[in-house]
């Protein structure tokens, strides 16, 4: 399956524009024989918009969902979005997938990061979610949950190919060494592929790292964006072409292993 990351431009803040650019860029992927494509963190409302986020927050069945509902079934592909939900009075940070058929499937972010998000958005409580598309599992992250080992284990054990990650990295040392260093490290330890999608330059309050990637099993970058500026990445995922790096880094087979004798 060939699937795609689309960096965005964070200076781009009014709703119709941001609708814009997303739905360029997912038609573009479409062109390109992409099945699905990863947009960033709340790339609806922007991340740096402050309260307006939760203001403006939406239940499942409002515009924003319907739309991205639309945008997949117009152009055959699937869809992850950071978005902004709202569920019996609360808010939360959540990564949509949709599908072409119509299928929807939401993850609440669990790992608030800092005073910002815990302010705006409700800790989600659910599991990660994994799901078939294309003929492969996914799982999906947000952001800041990548960075714990343990979110891109327990997805990777529980069968995921892939994971696929929304994001809205900061710009700053560290998150150079995030994208440039602990990405290619989860993707290895795991033996998953990773779609790790950011915004570039600088809204309101942020400035963004950039350097959006889709990262093999074996480490190593199918496609990686720059830092500054909006890009669509497009790689093609095979899993079965890294079964020699599995055989000779059987993390997983391991792990598996030392639970049952365990158990």
């Amino acid at each position: 399956m060939k699937i795609a990351t689309a960096q965005l431009d964070a200076g781009v803040t009014h709703l119709d524009r941001r609708r814009s650019e997303i739905a360029s860029a997912v038609t573009e992927a479409a062109s390109l024989g992409c099945s699905l494509v990863v947009l960033p963190e709340l790339a609806l409302s922007g991340y740096g918009a402050g309260t307006l986020i939760s203001k403006n927050a939406q239940e499942l069945s409002g515009a924003d969902v319907t739309w991205l509902k639309a945008l997949s079934a117009q152009t055959g592909c699937g869809i992850v979005c950071g978005l902004a939900l709202k569920r019996e009075g609360q808010v939360y940070n959540t990564a949509l997938f949709t599908a072409p058929d119509g299928t929807v499937i939401a993850y609440d972010k669990i790992h608030l990061y800092g005073d910002y998000e815990q302010t705006l958005f409700k800790r989600g409580a659910a599991s990660p979610p994994v799901f078939t598309f294309g003929g492969l599992t996914f799982g999906l992250l947000v952001c800041f949950d990548v960075e714990f080992p343990e979110r891109v284990r327990g997805l990777a054990l529980r069968g995921a190919d892939a994971v696929l990650v929304p994001t809205a990295l900061p710009k700053s040392d560290g998150g150079a060494f995030i994208a440039q260093s602990v990405i290619p490290v989860r993707a290895f330890e795991n033996q998953v592929f990773i779609a790790y999608a950011n915004h570039c330059g600088k809204d309101a309050m942020f400035c963004y790292q950039g350097q959006s990637s889709i990262a093999a099993p074996d480490g190593q970058r199918l496609a990686q964006a720059p830092a500054t500026d909006p890009a669509l990445l497009a790689a093609e995922l095979d899993p079965g072409a890294y079964a020699a790096c599995r055989q000779q880094n059987p993390y997983l087979e391991e792990v598996r292993l030392c639970f049952d004798r365990s158990a």
